[in-house]
């Protein structure tokens, strides 16, 4: 098959192929418009999160077998029309969910010691100790929404600990070692944390809001390694502002560009200066105290890079054969 890769990945993706007997077409520096022009010529796509592939690029490309995102979801192409067409759909949560799992669990570590505070008062020379008084993980309850190969993995991680861990998702009797699947009305009375671990749906948009925040009985520490587009961020402000909320370790942001490379489509709006016209909810998460923020990297670590691109070609190899031993 011809496969055009329309962004760079780990090298040992289109290695495999090849050794496969497929042939590996590079678009790197190729728009979406130039991409879109030959898309007749190729049997697969190899991508990312650079662009959308949506019914017009896909009517475009009356050849196409497969696309292959190497990443955790399949948001940013037009899922029921592909399948429509017969085209197979491909994405890597098991090459990434290590390395979420271990994110999550740091930036809970650290809300809950007051790490990164404490560092930045440290180099500053305040020796503030009484103010870094940090709380224990043990003993707390820990809430997981969503729980595929990104919540499982968060759950794997606990074990150490001397805590209990349930979750909430749609799918039922997936419950585990690790945790215990409970009922909506059980999670909101028990969990001290919450992590959420869903894919971006329309069901899942905006999920956490004022009203979703409310139901909880007690306050809670929250932790996103999922969709920034989940959260209202001007709700999660306000629930830090009152308590709601004890802390948030946030990987991902409402406002990032869809293609998770940079933080605004518009890019003179990265700045945080007082000049530039940021989002009045972002600008206080930014500068709250009990806020940890990352770049939407939970996933992305050096064995990530090599593991997301393994387990697509190996997908892709399983499906379409290996042509070299023909």
């Amino acid at each position: 098959m011809i496969i055009l890769h329309a962004d760079t990945n780990h090298p040992i993706l289109m290695k495999k192929l090849e050794e496969a007997g497929h042939n590996n077409i590079e678009g790197y520096h190729q728009s979406r418009e130039e991409i879109l022009q030959n898309q007749h010529l190729y049997d697969g796509i190899v991508i990312r999160s650079r662009f959308k592939i949506d019914r017009e690029f896909l009517e475009a490309a009356p050849n196409l077998k497969f696309i292959a995102r190497v990443g955790a979801g399949l948001e940013s192409i037009d899922v029921h029309y592909a399948e429509e067409g017969g085209i197979r759909l491909f994405s890597a949560p098991e090459g990434n969910r290590n390395a979420v799992g271990e994110h999550a669990l740091g930036m809970l570590l650290s809300l809950f010691n007051k790490l990164n505070k404490a560092d930045r008062e440290v180099r500053e020379g305040l020796w503030h100790r009484e103010e870094n008084r940090g709380v224990e993980l043990d003993g707390k309850t820990v809430g997981i929404i969503g729980y595929g190969n990104m919540g499982k993995a968060f759950a794997k991680k606990l074990r150490g600990f001397e805590v209990e861990v349930i979750f909430y998702d749609i799918k039922h009797g997936i419950g585990d070692e690790n945790a215990t699947q409970v009922g909506y009305d059980e999670f909101f009375e028990r969990v001290d944390v919450v992590s959420l671990h869903t894919p971006w749906t329309e069901e899942t948009n905006q999920m956490i809001n004022k009203e979703f925040i409310s139901k909880f009985k007690k306050p809670f520490w929250f932790i996103n390694t999922a969709r920034g587009k989940s959260v209202v961020t001007a709700d999660l402000v306000e629930a830090l502002k009152e308590g709601k909320i004890l802390g948030a370790g946030l990987d991902v942001l409402e406002y990032e560009k869809s293609s998770f490379e940079s933080l605004f489509s518009n890019k003179k709006n990265v700045s945080i200066s007082a000049a530039d016209p940021i989002p009045e909810a972002l600008r206080e998460l930014m500068f709250m105290p009990h806020t940890l923020l990352s770049p939407h990297v939970a996933g992305w670590t050096v064995e990530s890079h090599e593991g997301l691109a393994t387990v697509i070609a190996n997908k892709i190899i399983a499906e379409f054969g290996d042509v070299s031993e023909k």
